[in-house]
């Protein structure tokens, strides 16, 4: 077992959703950067590593600060813990070739069916039956989904596939890190998370590097890690002072604030089915938290 000790879950509500919030500003951050750095013809797989070789440094500093003795590395968890990681690292590279051929707007959406999927995951790997709201609440996003993509219309892209991979992949990592969070402690997640994306990542990276041509793109590239890190550092955080079920509407400000970067910088202006698509997915994405939340407190015992 780790030496680096474990925090406590506490109930401090109101700081979660701002370590929420804040987490899901630094992933728009990513993202922005992202597609601005691939426009500049940057290669997708070396932003990838840029992105997790910026988190291992970070991380291993911060666990290291009390020593570097091997046991502060440890954990009875490894396997989960490193399978968190492989999806977050997978999720990244796929998403990151997505940016270079879609809008901003229309990634987030289609990520957006995480929430739901995290839903349809419960019964069969945490036992969480679902009730005919949330099966209707299920099925509404996919529609949603549909919509966005529209996969049998000239608008349908392959790389809509990887987005929806993407979601696939967070909705896991969601639920490994409700399981991990009280037994493995941040520090932990997060070393083992930049240590498996650049250990991966570097052989492509090597393969495919580009050298950037402004100062600007050079800041941006160091920064992807640095976001990346304070991003999931948040987000882990978060679930210790509030519930997933608390917590997860508040993940939809990440489309907002990428609509706010994408209409800033690049003038975009989501279209009429992305932008109906995206609120279906949202309103069912709301539609299972609050029946989730009424189960919730239909079975907490009076006075508690």
């Amino acid at each position: 077992m780790s030496r680096v000790a474990v925090p406590a879950l506490e109930d401090r509500a109101t700081l979660g959703i701002g370590m929420m919030l804040a987490a899901w500003l630094f992933f728009s951050m990513i993202d922005t950067s992202v597609k601005w750095l691939v426009l500049a013809g940057l290669p997708a797989l070396q932003l990838a590593f840029m992105r997790y070789v910026g988190h291992f440094v970070i991380s291993t500093w911060l666990v290291a600060r009390g020593g570097m003795d091997v046991e502060r590395f440890k954990t009875d968890r490894l396997g989960l813990v490193l399978f968190r990681a492989y999806l977050l690292t997978s999720s990244t590279a796929l998403n990151f070739i997505a940016l270079i051929y879609l809008p901003l707007t229309v990634t987030a959406s289609i990520m957006f069916t995480s929430p739901i999927l995290v839903c349809l995951l419960g019964w069969p790997l945490l036992g969480e039956r679902a009730g005919p709201w949330r099966i209707f609440g299920i099925l509404l996003g996919f529609v949603g989904v549909l919509v966005v993509m529209r996969p049998f219309g000239t608008e349908f892209h392959w790389a809509m596939l990887l987005s929806l991979n993407n979601a696939l992949a967070m909705a896991l990592y969601s639920i490994l890190t409700r399981k991990l969070s009280g037994v493995v402690s941040t520090e932990i997640m997060q070393f083992y998370m930049g240590l498996f994306g650049t250990v991966v990542l570097l052989p492509t990276a090597i393969w495919t590097w580009t050298n950037p041509t402004t100062t600007l793109d050079w800041v941006l590239l160091v920064l992807l890690g640095v976001f990346g890190w304070a991003g999931h550092e948040l987000l882990t955080r978060a679930h210790r002072f509030a519930t997933a079920n608390t917590l997860m509407p508040y993940a939809y400000f990440f489309l907002l604030f990428l609509s706010i970067s994408s209409y800033l910088i690049w003038g975009h202006i989501p279209d009429a089915a992305t932008l109906i698509g995206a609120a279906i997915i949202i309103g069912s994405g709301l539609l299972i938290w609050v029946r989730t939340r009424k189960r919730a407190v239909l079975r907490t015992p009076p006075g508690v």
